[in-house]
């Protein structure tokens, strides 16, 4: 009787280890891409839990948030490296799939992770998330992505800059195209200013706080976070800048209220508009697109110094809310209401001051907001541009003469700057205004770079802060 061959014993199933950090990353990926929430929105309520679980500490938090944040910037040239490893179409993966081969292609591409570390920690991720089946096709997947790094890949999926520099720049720099168009345009110049932009758009942006004035100081946000820590703001004089890892909510003028976070670029465009010159007197001030309150809290802060009274309008009551916490303890004089700027619930003619920071595809927030790149699209800006407009019209009535009003949009998109501006100016689409320009750079001063003027747009690249763009113009007739 023949032997018979011998069954090699098959390996005892393995139970999937679960990695917080990861699984947490996974989480907040999910997030963004089912309920097109923001990751900024996201990530603070997932980290609280997983603190509070025990087990997570500094590091981790630091990890899940460099792992959400990267995938979410560079999706675009992911996407394309993704593409080329696969035997189907982009389209044909399961969303939570490209999910988890994102988060792998930016701990090979995108970090000093060692590949295989990337690799068998996704795998191991997939294990838990989709299961055996499908992280062996993960694992698949990408072993093909590291078999090159990053240039490596740009080299075989970005065409080249002289036959197409848009398409260039959208893929080496991972942005759509059509906001690189936008970007082109509003920057003007060559080649190294455009890079630039798009580069620092790709950076993780500093923590900044707002020592709201009357209530707290520059001086005491530095000494509770920590001289080490703190470095004073680049413009603003309330500003002060957290080292990378400061938790800003940890602070006791934070907690309190008396400071708050602020990217310095908004932090100059209420100081410019509350340092505008004006006629007459100066004791009404409106805030007309107010939420969620941190120009609100500025203002108010400013206007009480001067015994001036503020009214912060916002028309979402849950972001009015907001703006309500954000002024709460203001030592002066405030009101806040829930109000559509465009249907005014004030007289013509009752503000000195009043600022229009309206709403906007927030293309000058990409670095806060990576997600935004890939969800806006080229048709949103005809959705803003009829609200942009009645908007500051609406400003610029609220405004009585000699008065000024600023309007503001964290967009550097000509078509939400100073197209707005000069079609309400001449009456496109309305009665034209009587207005005269002011010229906001010397209300920034020290700052470079402010352009020709009279309007200003900041930069991430020149001015490390959010690309807010700002026109002052005083009402005459």
């Amino acid at each position: 009787m023949s032997e018979q061959p011998r069954r090699r014993p098959s390996k005892p199933y393995r139970r999937p280890k679960k990695d917080p950090v990861r699984v947490l990353a996974f989480e907040a990926l999910r997030a963004v891409d089912e309920r097109d929430a923001y990751a900024n929105l996201v990530m603070p309520p997932l980290l609280r839990k997983a603190r509070e679980s025990g087990g997570f500490d500094s590091r981790d938090a630091a990890l899940a948030t460099e792992l959400v944040y990267g995938s979410l910037r560079r999706q675009g040239t992911y996407d394309a490296i993704i593409a080329q490893c696969v035997d189907r179409p982009l389209r044909e993966v399961d969303p939570p799939v490209l999910d988890v081969l994102t988060l792998g292609a930016h701990q090979l591409l995108g970090t000093r992770i060692p590949t295989h570390a990337a690799v068998s920690a996704t795998v191991e991720l997939a294990r838990v998330v989709l299961g055996d089946g499908r992280a062996k096709f993960v694992n698949a997947v990408l072993r093909k992505v590291a078999a090159h790094d990053l240039d490596g890949w740009l080299e075989r999926v970005a065409p080249e800059y002289d036959e197409d520099p848009e398409e260039h720049l959208g893929v080496v720099h991972a942005h759509p195209r059509w906001i690189v168009s936008a970007l082109w345009d509003a920057l003007g110049g060559g080649r190294a200013g455009i890079e630039d932009l798009l580069e620092a758009d790709n950076e993780r942006p500093e923590v900044t706080l707002v020592a709201r004035p009357g209530r707290s100081t520059t001086e005491e946000l530095m000494a509770a976070a920590g001289e080490e820590s703190a470095l004073p703001g680049r413009w603003s004089p309330y500003a002060v800048r957290l080292a990378e890892g400061g938790e800003p909510g940890a602070l006791d003028p934070v907690r309190e209220g008396r400071a708050g976070v602020q990217d310095e670029g908004s932090q100059l465009v209420a100081l410019a508009l509350a340092n505008a010159p004006v006629e007459g007197p100066d004791r009404a001030w409106l805030d007309g697109c107010a939420g969620p309150g941190g120009k609100a809290a500025l203002l108010a802060a400013l206007a009480a110094e001067r015994g001036a009274a503020l009214l912060a309008s916002e028309k979402q009551p849950h972001r009015a809310r907001l703006v309500a916490r954000a002024l709460e303890g203001n030592p002066g004089p405030y009101t806040v209401i829930a109000a559509d700027g465009t249907r005014p619930a004030w007289r013509p003619g009752a503000f000195d001051r009043v600022l229009m920071d309206v709403p906007c595809t927030g293309l000058g927030a990409l670095r806060r907001r990576p997600e935004a790149r890939w969800r806006r699209r080229p048709e949103d800006l005809d959705g803003f541009a009829p609200l942009q407009r009645e908007l500051l019209r609406q400003a610029l009535a609220a405004v009585r003469v000699g008065g000024v009003v600023g309007y503001a949009t964290c967009s550097p998109h000509p078509a939400e700057t100073r197209a707005v501006v000069d079609d309400v100016i001449k009456g496109r689409g309305g009665a034209p205004v009587q207005v005269e320009w002011v010229d906001a750079r010397p209300l920034m001063p020290g700052v470079p770079a402010l352009g020709d003027g009279p309007d200003v747009q900041l930069w991430p690249h020149l001015h490390g802060t959010d690309a807010m763009y700002l026109a002052l113009l005083r009402r005459t007739g």
